[in-house]
């Protein structure tokens, strides 16, 4: 499998094996923390990673991306490049809300907040569950609003959660990104029955800054 990520300002791309009888096991994989750099390094990575592994393309079964949340931009990067060689490979591409990968990551036992970091000043937030499974979310927050509302957790994690921990008062936990193991394992279940996957929709869970103009500007006095 080939897992990306590009919602958090780590670009992640990585192979994993994934069996019926075993969890997921990394192959090789490339992770960059560059929030301006999603476009210039994911085929790099990826293609990087596929040579460590010792595979092409063509061997690959399917795609694992994450869908966000995340800022428009980077989160782009990843799902047309995941959807581009899916089309082109003829495979299948599964999307996975990052928090449940990060949250696969942190594999607390406890329950978890997962905050990653949405720019201007708020957070994007998903809880979970001991067992790592969602129970609200994702949302987009200030932090102090989010730190009003808190839902039952015991810690958090994702780069969010590290930036203001102080506003939401949680121990934080290790995870800030989703890793490619933690991204097929969220999909292990479909992968291994060969669901048909979910719609590749990115969760952007804000309009873009970009605006069409509403009319036209004057350029002349009148």
């Amino acid at each position: 499998m080939l897992a990306l990520d590009t919602a958090t300002p780590a670009v992640t791309a990585g192979v994993v094996e994934l069996t019926p009888d075993s969890p997921p096991r990394l192959l090789a994989e490339r992770v960059t923390v560059n929030a301006k750099a999603h476009g210039e390094l994911l085929t790099p990575h990826l293609q990087e990673a596929l040579a460590e592994a010792g595979r092409t393309l063509a061997d690959l079964d399917a795609v694992v991306c994450g869908s966000g949340p995340g800022p428009f931009t980077g989160l782009r990067v990843g799902l047309v490049t995941a959807a581009a060689l899916g089309q082109a490979l003829n495979r299948p591409v599964y999307p996975v809300p990052t928090p449940d990968a990060v949250a696969l990551d942190a594999a607390t036992g406890k329950p978890l907040l997962v905050a990653t970091d949405a720019r201007r000043k708020e957070v994007y937030w998903a809880a979970y569950d001991a067992a790592g499974r969602r129970t609200d979310g994702p949302h987009v927050d200030r932090p102090a609003d989010l730190a009003a509302k808190l839902p039952a957790v015991a810690s958090a994690a994702g780069e969010g959660a590290s930036l203001y921990a102080d506003v939401l008062g949680l121990p934080v936990v290790a995870a800030r990104y989703p890793s490619p193991v933690s991204l097929v394992a969220a999909a292990a279940e479909e992968l291994l029955a060969g669901a048909r996957p979910a719609a590749l929709t990115p969760l952007y869970l804000r309009r873009p800054d970009a605006v069409e103009p509403v009319g036209r500007k004057r350029v002349t006095k009148g």
